[in-house]
């Protein structure tokens, strides 16, 4: 599971038959059943698309797509949220964040050992004692088409936009940040028990935050391109 996590970030293209190849070429001898059923468990799809996804909430309602073509040009105009794996020594956690696209300003995130929506809902809360934002963007899976979660949004009249199936590139911006926290912080480190990957990710957030230059913001810093916050409802 690490080395398929560390491939996956590399290239993230990479479906089942490439990556059962690629293992074997390092001297792992598994069959693609087992390599399928892992990518599965830590939630990694490849990025082209193809049916099934993500799957939502049985009998949720599904929204449209609502950044295609949409020019990003303040804070608090898109939020965007996904789900990731991060490996432990033993085991692995879950982690969500909240993204606002304009800053890539990181607003809230939680670690869970399971797939179960209350996490995603509790990052949710932290990132709206923030800000409010116009769209919040995330992909079909069933943590986020939940009716706590779908509900959350529409009480503080938040837009609700959601990817294409086979679209992992619709939420390109937490994409690249996934790929960053990898090799900048998850990578250089052997978590033991999920304490540390929380303690560890709390102070790596902080910095990314507020310490470190984004090339695509003019070198400026997430916090330095976060301003006009108005709190949610």
């Amino acid at each position: 599971m690490r080395l398929l996590d560390e491939q996956y970030t590399r290239t993230p293209f990479y479906g089942v038959r490439r990556m059962t190849y690629w293992l074997s070429e390092q001297g792992y001898r598994v069959n693609g059943k087992r390599v399928r059923r892992l990518l599965r468990q830590m939630g990694l799809e490849a990025i082209y698309p193809k049916p099934r996804l993500s799957q939502p909430a049985a009998g949720h309602r599904l929204y449209p797509y609502r950044l295609r073509g949409l020019k990003i040009e303040r804070p608090n105009q898109v939020w965007a949220s996904d789900i990731t794996y991060v490996r432990l020594r033993q085991g692995f956690i879950y982690l969500v964040v909240i993204l606002d696209w304009f800053s890539r300003y990181v607003l809230g995130w939680e670690v869970s050992g399971s797939l179960e929506s209350a996490f995603c809902l509790a990052a949710l809360e932290w990132a709206l004692q923030t800000g409010c934002p116009e769209i919040f963007n995330t992909d079909q899976g069933a943590q986020f088409t939940s009716e706590d979660f779908t509900g959350r949004l529409e009480r503080s009249g938040i837009t609700i936009s959601m990817d294409g199936r086979g679209r992992a590139l619709d939420n390109i911006f937490v994409e690249r940040l996934w790929r960053t926290v990898k090799y900048e912080e998850v990578y250089l480190h052997d978590y033991e028990q999920v304490e540390d990957a929380v303690q560890n990710l709390g102070n790596y957030f902080r910095f990314y935050n507020h310490e470190r230059p984004h090339q695509a913001l003019g070198y400026r810093t997430p916090e330095a391109m976060y301003f006009g916050r108005v709190k949610c409802a």
